[in-house]
Order: C-alpha cells, then sequence, then structure tokens
C-alpha cells in the first residue's frame, strides 16, 4: 500500500469514497462526485453532444470519423444514488476514442427519490428507443462501472425473459452484482480496498431497494440464470471488496455456456479505469476493453484513424 499507485487512488478517491457513509447527505456526495469527475477533460477528438431521449437527459460521445460507427450503450456507475454523463465523461470518451464507436450515456434516475425499478425502467426505456429509432441490436454494446454494471446486467435480463433483442456484447467494470452482501471478498478484500467498508453495503443498498427485493436476480444478478448472455468482458481489482461479484458472474455465464472473459487486475481496486491518464493499468485496461469491442464487430482501427486525421 506504499506504492505510487496506492497514493494516487488514496489521493483522488479513495479517501474520499471511504467518507461514503450511510448518513451522510446524498445531495453533498453528488457535489462532490461531480466535482472530482469533471476536473480532467475528456478525450481529446471526441464531441461530447447532449440529447434528451424518451424525456431522460444522455449524452452522445463520437469519436471523430466514428459517426455510424456502433454504438456503446453505456451505464455509469455510483452506488445508485450519485453520478451522471458529466461524472463519467473522460471514462467514456476514452474507451469510444480506443474502441472507434460512438457512445451514449444516459442520465437514470437515482436513489433515494427514485428506488427501483426506477433506473432500469429508464434504461430500457432508452435502449427501446434507439432500436424503434433505426439502430439494430447487433450494432449496439452494453456497459457500466459498479451500480451501472448492476444496471447493464439487470437490463440484459429483462430484455431476454420479454424475448426482446440482446445487444452484440457487454463490458464491465467492477460491476456490483450482490446487494445481499454475501460475496467472500467482502471479508478477504476489507483490509485492502481503499474505497469502500463492507460494514457500509448494506446502508447503501437500503438506499435504492428494499430488504425482500435483495435476492431478486434484477437485483443482485448473481442469482440470475445467464442463459443466451452476449459475449462479456468483466475487468475487477484484486484489492476490491466486490471481487467475487464479478467471479461469481463469470462463472454463471460459463455454467449456461456463453462466453465470457473474466480479468481480475493484480493490486487494482474499484473502477481503475476512471484514472486514465494517470495510471499506466488504466490505460491498459481501456485498451484491453476497445479490443474486446473492436473484435465483437470487426472494427477496423486504421480506417478510424485515417477518418481522425482527415
Amino acid at each position: 500500500m506504499a506504492s505510487i499507485r496506492a497514493r494516487i487512488f488514496r489521493y483522488f478517491s479513495g479517501q474520499y469514497m471511504r467518507r461514503v457513509t450511510p448518513g451522510r447527505d446524498v445531495h453533498e456526495l453528488r457535489r462532490g462526485l461531480e466535482y472530482r469527475g469533471t476536473l480532467l477533460p475528456p478525450a481529446k477528438g471526441v464531441d461530447i453532444r447532449p440529447v434528451t431521449i424518451e424525456g431522460i437527459h444522455c449524452e452522445w460521445h463520437v469519436p471523430a470519423g466514428c459517426e455510424d460507427a456502433p454504438v456503446i450503450y453505456y451505464l455509469h456507475g455510483g452506488i445508485y444514488i450519485m453520478g451522471s454523463p458529466a461524472t463519467h465523461r473522460r471514462l467514456v470518451s476514452f474507451i469510444a476514442k480506443e474502441s472507434g464507436m460512438r457512445a451514449l450515456v444516459p442520465d437514470y434516475r437515482l436513489a433515494p427519490e427514485n428506488r427501483f425499478p426506477a433506473a432500469l425502467d429508464d434504461s430500457l426505456k432508452i435502449y427501446r428507443h434507439l432500436l424503434h429509432d433505426g439502430l439494430d441490436s447487433s450494432a449496439i454494446v452494453f456497459g457500466g462501472d459498479s451500480a451501472g454494471g448492476n444496471l447493464a446486467v439487470a437490463t440484459m435480463l429483462s430484455l431476454r425473459d420479454a424475448a426482446e433483442k440482446l445487444p452484440a456484447a457487454c463490458f464491465l467494470i467492477s460491476p456490483w452484482l450482490d446487494m445481499t452482501n454475501n460475496g467472500e471478498s467482502r471479508r478477504t478484500r476489507a483490509k485492502i480496498d481503499p474505497w469502500f467498508n463492507p460494514d457500509h453495503v448494506p446502508a447503501s443498498a437500503a438506499r435504492v431497494f428494499a430488504e425482500s427485493e435483495l435476492e431478486n436476480p434484477l437485483v443482485s444478478p448473481v442469482y440470475a440464470d445467464a442463459s443466451d448472455f452476449p459475449p462479456t468482458l468483466i475487468q475487477v481489482g484484486d484489492h476490491e471488496i466486490l471481487l467475487t461479484d464479478s467471479t461469481r458472474m463469470a462463472e454463471n455465464i460459463r455454467e449456461k455456456g456463453g462466453t465470457v472473459e473474466l480479468q481480475v487486475w493484480p493490486e487494482m481496486w474499484h473502477v481503475f479505469q476512471y484514472f486514465v491518464g494517470q495510471v499506466p493499468e488504466s490505460k491498459k485496461a481501456i485498451d484491453d476493453i476497445a479490443h474486446f469491442l473492436r473484435s465483437a464487430f470487426s472494427v477496423d482501427r486504421l480506417s478510424m484513424q485515417k477518418g481522425q486525421a482527415a
């Protein structure tokens, strides 16, 4: 924990997130994340375009030369109580640029004002709008970090159970997939995770979900039947209390015959990809996400680069 990486994580985020205690005012938490999340600019060459879809504010991230590229439907994290397209603008813009794809980030409703299933309803509404607007599901991938990873999986489960079209692929960054707080890593990583205190997880979940809902697969997807999932990439840090959320989800997908790549990053913590430009592992992880996405669509990176230079 004396490494440079550890000091960077603690300075920029860890100490703030450790203070995300159940008793803190949600508006104060939102202001803090908005401030920290917008200190650094988005990736160069990516056009950020505000748009309203189904009455919900969203942002398009469009790299140069990618006007008609496949779409990353990205759901931001923030414990379901904070976060916005603005807080994740830098992270998503780098993923979009390196992938050669467009990205859409919705500002879904937050708890505790809007409890489950408000965020899920918003996510489904926007995805269905994209299809109704003429975009084929085979040209869409889902992505999400932390609570956004939970929302991405819940959205896919809802679509599958309704016999609707699923996206072509999915990538999850440190997804929060077990609201029951039963994962083994809640204990084994409790002292080395600089972001989260496992004792705070139940109260955090209670801001969003009722006690009776915690084992609902749409709330805790580690309990879900993962049949018919699209190819999935999961990235998680070895030092985070949510580690077993990822390992259990990966095993669920494999058990049902799905394709999943699980990357456990040594000495890394929750959503370390957020620190692109500050931590070398962040750039490497985003490169891996981009490779996964380009492989899913056979996106020609060279052609995309030529479009940016034009």
